[in-house]
């Protein structure tokens, strides 16, 4: 394997002799494995063959890979520093660069999927709170249902609703509804990847078909009346022999099993919507490189 200069320099002299040299070897504590030194014979700079990775100055790069499954496997991040004998900040630290790692391989992902765009996708709003029930959230999921490839999820910001919109109005305020910017966000990410012809499936909310026709005027849009939810399944599984909607509602199941944030009946809320937002990209990743591989 080849490195270059960080600065850029020019790769070979006019010699045509290589002017990256080695030079020397270091012992990385973090992983217990030498790490080779190099040195730019134009401008002096030395580097290491570390030096372009993206754990680059992490000191427990050791438990990546572990904490990146414990947050896709319904463990809170207070547990996670418990199980792995780190500090609740390095967890959160960690969870904020494998989410950065996370959203770059779901945007490759989407561009494979141009290659064979979706033909079949199914998307519904799974809504958790933030904080109370008081200010609630929404989380626009869109599925593959054939490949049950999750596609994208993007949390927004919703005023209380039912019984709570009024206490939710004397106690917090008007609250701004950003459903619509959320579901712009969505579609948007998938023009590429699904096909203009798909089948596009959802329930019944009156603000699904104007999202449709703008995006994907020439697709096949069919709606199904909701129903009733099963104790199973996080409430999300529904009581019904058929389910038009299965393979939606069965990974937004898997969210709400999998983050630890929007389980039912929990005590593990989300404080800020940017970190839900970041947890759901390390989930997707899981899912999608490892669950359904």
């Amino acid at each position: 394997m080849s490195y270059s200069c960080p600065n850029h320099c020019t790769k070979k002299s006019s010699e045509n002799k290589f002017t990256i040299k080695k030079d020397g070897v270091y012992f990385r504590k973090s992983d217990s494995r030498m790490i080779q030194r190099f040195l730019c014979q134009i401008c002096g700079k030395r580097f290491s063959n570390a030096t372009f990775s993206p754990c680059y100055r992490q000191k427990k790069r050791r438990v990546n890979e572990i904490l990146f499954k414990l947050l896709s496997s319904g463990v809170s991040m207070r547990r996670a520093a418990l199980i792995l004998n780190i500090h609740r900040t390095t967890v959160k630290r960690k969870l904020e660069f494998l989410a950065k790692r996370s959203k770059e391989r779901h945007e490759k992902l989407l561009k494979t999927l141009e290659k064979g765009p979706v033909t079949h996708l199914q998307f519904d709003d799974l809504i958790t709170i933030e904080h109370t029930k008081l200010k609630p959230l929404s989380v626009s999921i869109a599925v593959d249902a054939h490949r049950r490839i999750i596609l994208g999820a993007e949390v927004s910001k919703i005023p209380a609703f039912g019984l709570l919109a009024e206490k939710s109005r004397q106690k917090y305020g008007r609250r701004p509804n950003h459903h619509a910017k959320g579901l712009s966000r969505l579609f948007n990410s998938l023009l590429r990847a699904v096909d203009k012809n798909a089948l596009i499936k959802s329930d019944e909310h009156q603000r699904y078909p104007e999202f449709v026709k703008k995006f994907f005027p020439s697709a096949v849009y069919k709606r199904y009346k909701g129903a009733r939810g099963a104790v199973v399944g996080q409430g999300e599984l529904k009581k019904i022999k058929r389910d038009p909607l299965f393979m939606l509602n069965h990974t937004c199941a898997m969210f709400r099993a999998n983050v630890n944030r929007p389980i039912r009946k929990t005590w593990c809320t989300t404080k800020d919507p940017g970190m839900l937002q970041k947890h759901l990209f390390i989930y997707m990743d899981f899912h999608n490189s490892i669950l359904v591989r």
